[in-house]
């Protein structure tokens, strides 16, 4: 159990938590919301003991081991599968002692260790390591890399995997899946529902914190608010509590007024695909939960230019990509105003390719290519807040577009984005990812484009802006191309959904949890390719290096055969002894005189007896089948290696 009592911590001038209090049982998992800068970081260093409190205690389990995800990685030269294992400090300690044991020749200790090893999981770890690597995206290939030759959103992933491999009675994560794509989220999602310890999480992706949490702890005005459920229950309770207040009700009707306005429209234009529905039952849903955004600051939208084309922009069978490598081909596209599109697809397939080729930033290979003579494109992608003037205030990038637009004019417009008072006249070097993005959007938004091209917009958005930027889509009039793994928003903003994959760009009929089955079905079509590419081939000789590496895993191989053996043959003896003591049992209990009522003490004892002696029966049986398909399968392995 964690408890913070009348706990306060002040940052400085500023008051993060002032007398808060909070319980957390062992095993929950639970999600950390609330505006950017109330303190949910913070509120992890105080659980990591990097940060102490100003007041109050905080409450924690003696010898309790805790994970986290780190931000950053430290310069290291060791290779992806290594950095991952080394967060399993046990398997490590255990590996240490392991080959000081071996070089002094220490035969019982290297017995016990073996045994140890198997008791920890050991000989499966790297197994495990290869398999969280692929689950967050990374190539087979990938595992060999040093660490120091991925980019920086590539090595925080592998500081989430490391988190995930270590051995934790406490998981602290803090928004793990700002660099994960779509596919990546779902399988984190099954993994952490899985997870035996407790979870704490940050995170802005309303679905994901609906399809793992179990617990919401809402972070405002210095407080710690403790929900039971998901993420949209704590959004309906709270929203019930909001709605009683006059002015957030009337503000609530104007927002309900935005989504049945599209509904109406949405109604009209799709009603028979299967996404159409989920949208359906989404937008009815929002209908109940919009109040619990009635005090977001943020109220912006997305004007379209008067001036349209039909098409906007279209392209027929086009290869896209670069002179040496066609990444898409023969790809046909014809976008109008109110096309609204989702894509899906595998990381790397090229969804950002088909934006950039459609944006300008890469040429088109070969095919047609038409533009509309109004066409005027929004385009978001991260590394557009790079670009901007680390120098100039939000007030100075929206006058170098509008000279002659009056102050008043442009406050009021960056106040819709909640760049309010001074903010606006700050200069934007000290904002941060999540101020940078809503800057970048309403310079987008001020420039009234047709066609909005957005990639990965959501990226350090909190889940208020979020919310408004659904809202703002929803009413956006032009053409709309969303890459996104925010599915909430996905699933709100679009009608259609392309599948980018495999060098094609089609039509994916289907919502998505059809693409959350489609990623299943090519996972396991591509495993035995993927089990091949990472064997030798047969065809050709070892050489010097690979034999030697092939004898050292083959001598481990051989060094866990014993202690399998061992506990295969003890697993053996206990079977036989619970058998001996259940016929004795049921010997005892065919005696008739048991049934009277002088031994109904006796007789409770006696099935008792029996209920618990089944029931270890099937423990140790199911231990034993464990045990024994793995001494057979490392004896097959073996067989065949030195065949």
């Amino acid at each position: 159990m964690i408890r913070l009592q009348n706990l306060s911590i002040h940052r400085g001038a500023q008051r993060l938590l002032e007398q808060a209090n909070l319980t957390l049982h062992n095993g929950w998992k639970v999600g950390i919301v609330g505006a950017n800068g109330v303190g949910k970081s913070s509120l992890f260093k105080l659980l990591l003991g990097e940060l102490h409190a100003d007041a109050g205690d905080l409450e924690m389990p003696s010898g309790i081991t805790i994970a986290h995800m780190a931000q950053e990685v430290a310069e290291t030269s060791r290779t992806a599968i290594d950095y991952i294992l080394d967060g399993d400090q046990r398997l490590r300690r255990i590996q240490q002692q392991l080959a000081v044991a071996e070089e002094e020749h220490q035969a019982s200790r290297i017995a016990e260790l073996h045994a140890e090893l198997e008791s920890a999981d050991g000989y499966r770890a790297e197994s495990r390591g290869h398999q969280l690597l692929a689950g967050l995206g990374f190539a087979p290939s990938d595992a060999a890399r040093r660490v120091g030759e991925f980019s920086g959103g590539w090595r925080i992933r592998l500081n989430l995997a490391r988190a995930l491999m270590s051995r934790s009675d406490l998981l602290l994560l803090d928004e793990p899946t700002n660099h994960l794509d779509l596919d990546a989220i779902m399988w984190l999602e099954q993994w952490l529902r899985s997870y035996p310890g407790t979870l704490l999480l940050i995170s802005h992706d309303r679905d994901f914190l609906d399809n793992v949490m179990g617990h919401i702890v809402h972070m405002s005005a210095e407080q710690l608010t403790l929900y039971k459920g998901n993420y949209s229950a704590f959004e309906h309770i709270r929203a019930e509590r909001l709605s009683q207040q006059q002015l957030s009700y009337e503000k609530q009707q104007e927002r309900v007024a935005q989504i049945e306005q599209f509904v109406r429209r949405f109604r009209a234009k799709a009603t028979k695909a299967k996404q159409a529905q989920s949208r359906l039952k989404e937008l009815e849903r929002m209908e109940q939960i919009a109040p619990a955004h009635v005090d977001s600051p943020f109220s912006f939208s997305f004007e379209c230019s008067s001036k349209l084309s039909f098409p906007l922009l279209s392209m027929h069978k086009a290869d896209l990509g670069y002179p040496d490598k066609i990444i898409l081909r023969q790809v046909s596209l014809n976008l109008a105003p109110g096309e609204r599109i989702g894509l899906l697809g595998p990381n790397g397939a090229g969804k950002s390719t088909l934006i950039k080729t459609l944006v300008g930033l890469i040429s088109q290979q070969s095919g047609e290519r038409q533009q509309g003579e109004h066409l005027k494109i929004g385009y978001f992608a991260q590394h557009q807040l790079e670009a901007l003037d680390m120098h100039a205030s939000a007030m100075l990038h929206l006058q170098r577009l509008s000279p002659d637009a009056s102050e008043q004019e442009l406050r009021n417009f960056l106040g819709s984005f909640g760049f309010i008072g001074d903010d606006a006249l700050d200069a934007i070097g000290r904002f941060s990812g999540g101020e940078k993005a809503r800057l970048a959007l309403a310079l987008i938004a001020w420039q009234k484009p047709n066609l909005l091209l957005l990639d990965e917009p959501t990226n350090h958005l909190d889940l208020e802006v979020r919310h408004a930027l659904t809202l703002a889509l929803q009413s956006f009039e032009g053409a709309l191309i969303l890459v996104s793994h925010d599915r909430h928003l996905l699933r709100n903003t679009v009608d259609q959904f392309m599948l980018v994959a495999d060098g094609e760009v089609t039509e994916f009929k289907g919502d998505l949890d059809d693409y959350h089955k489609w990623l299943s079905q090519r996972a396991k079509a591509q495993q035995p390719s993927a089990q091949r590419d990472t064997q030798p081939s047969e065809n050709r000789s070892l050489n010097a290096v690979e034999r030697k590496e092939l004898k050292r895993i083959q001598a481990e191989q051989r060094a866990r055969l014993r202690p399998l053996k061992q506990k295969v043959q003890q697993l053996e003896k206990q079977m036989e002894s619970i058998s001996a003591r259940l016929r004795e049992l049921e010997s005892a209990l065919s005696d008739p005189t048991l049934y009277d009522s002088s031994n109904k003490d006796k007789l409770k004892l006696l099935l008792a007896d029996q209920a618990e002696q089944t029931r270890q029966s099937e423990q140790v049986e199911i231990q034993w089948l464990e045990q024994l398909e793995a001494l057979e399968e490392l004896e097959q392995t073996l067989t065949e290696a030195e065949s």
